[in-house]
């Protein structure tokens, strides 16, 4: 609305547009705010008219969790290397497997039984890989679903389908829904951070886009390979003024936009970049402290190790910790997951860096008491066959090639069962086949431990309301505490 209506000296009179939008929805608009309200949606409809989008907002109910951490494995690690034994492999070693109706993207060959040792571990006896060592002190608190599975055995679609509900048209990311549904506990650092080390993965930012959604929502990316703050977060000073000095240009900015705004309808465009050049501003102090982990006392910082891995995750959970509501933790910008050849040496090395960290994120958020309302999400777009991966010339490099039929993903925290295996693949740990769980299922069930109704929960949009699982999912109850 324009904040100059009605005043003498404002010397520009209304836009015919604005005129008759006033006299057509005033009173309409009066039993609307209380619609709104009801639904807990009026601070998006103040958000729309200049205020602040990440405005604390309340869900549709009470959910256990009140935030996420995402650990996107890029590229697909192997089911049956890290959470899915399969002794019938080392059964059938070397020979092949009756499952030739079910496409992969190259060409496979016999059974390749994992090189990897599965144990069993906590009081729940969950087996884990010995490639998780320290993870696998956790399996108490990990509710692993094995079933999970994709609808192509492509990277591009597969990576859109986990992040934003959708392998073909461009849609909002999970961490922009979540936003948009919550707001944010703190209003000087974005409320969706995005720390992905080396550059951008595949299909670049559209995997934290906000779509359709207004563009505050969008993720926030941070290159942590860099350890100084300036290269950190681009910008994060000026070196041109002073902070008062940059406060006085913001308000004239900000005076220019309103003018700008008031000859037009609302864009919500402009009122996103509006509210980025604000959030900006509020971020130089906040963030520089929010990504110094120097900050951290000597024997935090050796429990989450050394190397960019174990500092990303120190800074996710001193994000969270600050109020952040979504943060996804990238491994690796290209796909390092993507072990079509020496799986054993390849997967090994990968794990080595997610295990120190991870088990430490758990260790910490639950000493901190911040565990049992942070959901905690690891795994990858698909896993990998369970066949060893062919050339061209029929030789093999003792990889695995693509495998959307069925793949695990483990959740902790944030209201969920632990010390479970939900589903299973069949023997040989190809196909989802018992309590299969797709993508959208998953969706709709972080979305019910953040305390929303998933069929519920839209944005309208070019004339249809749009949600994160389209016209599918369901809340898989079974691993909810």
């Amino acid at each position: 609305m324009n904040p100059y209506w009605n005043q003498p000296d404002c010397g520009t009179p209304a836009p015919r547009r604005e005129f008759l939008t006033r006299c057509g929805m005033g009173m309409g608009w009066v039993g609307l705010a209380g619609l709104l309200g009801e639904s807990g949606l009026v601070a998006t409809a103040r958000a729309a008219q200049g205020g602040n989008p990440l405005t604390p907002k309340m869900p549709h109910f009470l959910g256990r969790a009140k935030r996420v951490i995402h650990f996107f494995l890029n590229g697909g690690p192997s089911q049956v290397d890290t959470f899915d034994p399969k002794p019938a492999l080392a059964t059938h070693a070397g020979k092949p497997l009756p499952f030739e109706n079910l496409r992969t993207e190259r060409k496979t060959g016999a059974a390749f039984p994992t090189p990897f040792k599965f144990a069993q571990h906590g009081c729940s006896g969950l087996p884990i890989s010995d490639i998780f060592p320290k993870l696998s002190a956790h399996a108490d608190e990990l509710a692993v679903i094995r079933s999970m599975y994709a609808e192509v055995p492509n990277h591009e679609p597969s990576l859109m389908l986990m992040n934003c509900g959708d392998s073909v048209q461009s849609r909002p990311s999970v961490g922009s829904w979540v936003t948009y549904g919550l707001g944010s506990d703190n209003q000087n650092l974005p409320g969706f951070v995005v720390l992905c080390p080396g550059g951008f993965p595949i299909r670049d930012a559209d995997n934290w886009t906000a779509g359709f959604l207004p563009g505050a929502y969008q993720g926030t990316m941070v290159d942590t390979q860099h350890t100084d703050l300036e290269r950190l977060v681009e910008n994060i000073r000026s070196r041109h003024t002073t902070a008062s000095g940059q406060r006085r240009q913001l308000e004239l900015l900000r005076q220019l936009n309103a003018d700008h705004r008031r000859a037009r309808a609302t864009d919500d465009r402009l009122e996103a970049r509006i509210q980025s050049f604000e959030l900006a501003y509020r971020m130089q102090m906040e963030a520089s402290d929010a990504f110094d982990i120097g900050k951290e006392p000597a024997h935090i910082r050796a429990l989450y190790g050394e190397g960019v891995h174990a500092r990303q995750t120190l800074i996710a959970r001193r994000l969270i910790e600050r109020g952040v509501r979504f943060v996804q933790l990238w491994h690796g910008a290209g796909q390092p997951w993507d072990n079509h050849d020496n799986i054993e040496g390849n997967h090994r090395k990968l794990a080595n860096n997610l295990d120190q960290p991870v088990a430490a994120l758990l260790t910490d958020l639950k000493q901190r008491g911040l565990l049992d309302s942070t959901l905690i999400i690891f795994g990858g777009e698909f896993g990998r066959t369970p066949t060893v991966e062919l050339t061209n010339d029929g030789k093999s490099k003792l990889g695995r090639d693509h495998n959307h039929y069925g793949f695990s993903v483990w959740l902790a925290g944030g209201g969920v069962k632990g010390g479970m295996a939900y589903g299973a693949t069949d023997e040989f740990g190809f196909k989802a086949v018992e309590n299969p769980v797709s993508v959208h299922d998953l969706h709709a069930t972080l979305l019910h431990l953040l305390g929303f109704d998933h069929e519920r929960f839209t944005y309208r949009y070019a004339g249809r309301d749009f949600r994160l699982t389209d016209v599918h999912g369901r809340v898989v109850k079974e691993i909810i505490a």
